[in-house]
């Protein structure tokens, strides 16, 4: 089959802006652009951003670089530059992890809302930095053109991974969370604190380090209990077990869930929930807990009877949108998100440079109800837990 001929770029307005509407009478604003170019069935995706003065245009490839345990994707991009407004000044480019835990509206009250974890700064312009070039550089080169300056970063594998804590519906501003940045912008010096730099002088683009499933998953976990009960004289057993230790995103997880009640007493009905467990390590001793997913299912268990079934739960962020402080995996602008992926930790890592971590648990609760003529003061619940992993599949390369 026959190349298609000359890849044409297809150009989309960023956010709020028509396609009509394109900055009539008005300063050229920041917006994302998003190329694309096809090879018959082949798709390449470009993102590109270009600060307020027109004279920096910031390239990358992929938004996404995945943590392999033993090591991070590359940070390859490319800078296209205007020079007729430098004025001498040099041009550098920053990437940067940091935690923001406030509004960047807060920022007029003296106080700091955003703690770089890692921050890495090199000069491209005068050329004081000449990376090997990557084929992902080859490609980024050939769309910007002339005048362009290429540029790596290594991400050192114990920073954390992209996570977010989701606003309420009312809060503004960016999200809370561990975000990685690439920043370009014209100075005299790298990083002097003395100097302003001016917004239009700069751009930049959100990245994520994300973390993908291991390639094999682990048995599943089992978790047994027996509960003894006031006027009875024997107890409800509970089992509950997973077939696998990890679940995918958006993965049905079939729980087996057994019960012998042995006891004088009626399982009225056991409800099932999945918790999120968040840990803020960086700045405090933060640690909370939301609920994901709560599902009530009305099977009753007679006394001295058995009861024997596989119930299928999915939490999901559709259901949890209007949770405010819920853990996401990092957010890109204007693109979705799901729940965070749970943490892993490598072995020796100090937990304090991770920033947040996260974690998931499964509850098992039979409501158990009182009999006789204590009625409710006998009654009670038999809770059983097990640990859940979410993570993404790693991508099949074709």
């Amino acid at each position: 089959m026959a190349l298609s001929a000359s890849p044409l770029p297809v150009f989309l307005p960023g956010p709020g802006k028509s396609a009509a509407g394109r900055g009539v009478g008005s300063e050229q604003p920041q917006r994302w652009h998003v190329l694309k170019w096809r090879f018959s069935s082949f798709v390449r995706r470009v993102f590109k951003k270009t600060s307020g003065n027109g004279g920096l245009t910031l390239y990358l490839g992929k938004r996404d670089y995945v943590d392999h345990i033993s090591g991070v994707d590359q940070v390859d991009g490319v800078v296209k530059l205007d020079k007729k407004d430098f004025n001498g000044r040099k041009v550098f480019v920053q990437l940067a992890c940091a935690f923001r835990y406030g509004s960047d509206d807060l920022d007029v009250l003296g106080l700091c809302f955003r703690k770089d974890i890692w921050i890495q700064h090199v000069q491209i312009y005068p050329e004081s930095h000449k990376p090997t070039l990557s084929p992902m550089h080859d490609t980024l080169l050939k769309k910007a053109g002339d005048d362009t300056c290429p540029f790596t970063f290594e991400i050192p594998k114990d920073l954390p991974c992209s996570v977010s804590l989701q606003p309420g519906p009312d809060d503004k501003g960016k999200a809370c969370g561990v975000d990685f940045e690439v920043k370009t912008y014209l100075a005299n010096d790298k990083c002097n604190p003395e100097e302003k730099i001016e917004k239009k002088d700069t751009t930049r683009l959100i990245i994520r380090k994300i973390q993908y499933a291991p390639s094999q998953v682990g048995a599943g976990p089992k978790a047994e209990i027996c509960k003894s009960f006031m006027m009875s004289d024997k107890p409800v057993h509970l089992e509950a077990a997973m077939e696998k230790d990890l679940y995918y995103h958006g993965e049905a997880i079939p729980l087996k869930i057994k019960i012998n009640n042995e006891s004088n007493k009626t399982v009225k009905k056991f409800k099932i929930t999945v918790e999120q467990m968040t840990d803020i390590v960086l700045y405090s001793a933060d640690k909370y807990t939301k609920s994901v997913l709560t599902q009530e299912f009305g099977e009753t268990v007679e006394p001295n009877s058995t009861y024997e079934n596989t119930l299928s739960i999915t939490p999901l962020l559709s259901e949890n949108k209007e949770k405010r402080g819920l853990a996401l995996d990092g957010r890109l602008k204007d693109e979705d998100t799901n729940l965070a992926s749970t943490t892993m930790l490598r072995e020796g890592l100090e937990k304090d440079v991770l920033g947040i971590l996260v974690s998931y648990k499964i509850k098992i609760n039979l409501m158990v109800a009182g009999g006789g003529l204590l009625g409710g003061l006998t009654s009670s619940d038999v809770t059983a837990e097990l640990p859940l992993m979410l993570m993404h599949p790693k991508p099949t390369v074709s």
